[in-house]
Formats: C-alpha cells, sequence, structure tokens
C-alpha cells in the first residue's frame, strides 16, 4: 500500500457539529467511508461519507441525556454492531440496521471487488472531490 504524506495538509477535509461534547469516535472495520462518533448528550452518529458527506446518516440516542454521558464506541470487526460505554460503566450494544451497513449487489457474470485496495480507491475518490484544486504556474 503507497500512502501520501498528510503533513501538507494545512486545513480540514470535513468538519461535523454534533452539538455537544464528542465521546469518541470509530472508523468502521467493513469501509474505508464509514465511521461512528459518540456524544456526552447521549446519542451516536453514524456516518457514511460515500452516500452524505454533510450529514449523518443514523443519529440515535441510546442512554438518558441528563444521567449518563457516551464515553466510548467501537465496531464490531465482524458483525454489523457497535458497542457503546458510559461514564457510569454500563454497555450498550447496537445492530446497524440493512441500510446503514449496504454491501455492493453482485451483477450477473461479475465479481464484486473487495478488500483493502477498493476502500482505499474508495476513500481517495472521495477525498479528490473535496481537495483545493491547486493552479499550475
Amino acid at each position: 500500500m503507497n500512502f501520501k504524506p498528510l503533513h501538507h495538509c494545512r486545513t480540514p477535509m470535513f468538519i461535523y457539529d454534533l452539538n455537544s461534547a464528542v465521546g469518541d469516535v470509530a472508523w468502521a472495520p467493513y469501509s474505508s467511508t464509514v465511521f461512528a462518533a459518540v456524544t456526552t448528550n447521549g446519542k451516536t452518529h453514524v456516518f457514511d461519507l460515500a452516500i452524505n458527506k454533510y450529514e449523518a446518516i443514523c443519529n440515535q440516542p441510546v442512554v438518558a441525556k441528563k444521567k449518563n454521558k457516551i464515553t466510548h464506541v467501537q465496531f464490531n470487526p465482524i458483525h454489523p454492531i457497535i458497542i457503546v460505554g458510559d461514564d457510569r460503566g454500563h454497555v450498550t450494544c447496537l445492530k446497524l440496521s440493512p441500510n446503514l451497513r449496504k454491501m455492493p449487489k453482485e451483477k450477473k457474470g461479475q465479481e464484486v471487488q473487495k478488500g483493502p485496495a477498493v476502500e482505499i480507491a474508495k476513500l481517495d475518490k472521495l477525498l479528490n472531490l473535496v481537495r483545493e484544486v491547486k493552479p499550475k504556474i
């Protein structure tokens, strides 16, 4: 794999205002464009940059916001499940709905491409859309 250093990037690609302090963020192991963030107001936000770069595709309240603050989130490496922990020691297990874990469908006679190279290409394509084009002098 060939990665480009990010030291030349001085501005963020995306900024998300979740209207509350963020306890944790985790990338999904099955996709280079899916991540989840948990906020101290008790919500889990799931983003898929390939579907919508600007808004979460799912916002799910997990705990009562006055009592508990979510501090951690982790994706299961095999199953479409996330686990969320709060500041009182409670752990909540959430299964992602089918629309949050869509896999490409196989077309007749074609094999769906999978693996790290496909995910790198998918994220690279997305990042190229938002990077500033430098004028050549």
